[in-house]
């Protein structure tokens, strides 16, 4: 319950911080996190991956939670590995936004190719939220993934 509080105090502080002071933009070492978290994905790098994620995060997709690094690297860390190597993801838009200790990086994104058989055509969005350690890293403490099939006029090249 307690990182549920934490991770609450994060999105609405950030949030509210946000709406009043028309924060800054993401701070550039905040964004090369989520770019390493990538990176890392499609090389299948494990330690890389759990290295830029906080102890407690809390990852959201399709319903689903995972509570911890963790819960990730036991459950679904090596099948998001397979996955963005059979896959490629086309970033269409990355903007995000910051307050002190605390940053955000949402993406929207394409996604082509065949995974276990099937075809992939999706578009993606991808909200990460990121705290600045006592030891000045950024970590991510929150990632939402969501996605849905590409309508067809977004399949055209």
């Amino acid at each position: 319950m307690i990182r549920a509080g934490r991770l609450l105090t994060l999105l609405i502080g950030g949030l509210a911080v946000a709406a009043v002071t028309h924060a800054a933009e993401a701070p550039p070492e905040a964004i090369s996190v989520v770019e390493r978290f990538h990176a890392a994905l499609a090389a299948g790098d494990r330690a890389q991956v759990l290295a830029v994620l906080d102890s407690s995060v809390v990852i959201f997709e399709s319903g689903g939670a995972e509570l911890s690094r963790d819960e990730y690297a036991s459950h679904h860390l090596a099948g998001d590995m397979e996955f963005v190597a059979a896959t490629k993801t086309e970033v269409t838009d990355r903007r995000g936004g910051g307050s002190g200790d605390v940053a955000w990086v949402l993406s929207r994104s394409k996604t082509t190719g065949k995974f276990r058989g099937k075809e992939v055509s999706s578009s993606g969005t991808e909200s990460m939220v990121l705290e600045r350690g006592a030891d000045g890293a950024w970590r991510i403490v929150h990632i939402h993934w969501s996605s849905r099939p590409l309508d067809p006029v977004d399949r055209q090249p």
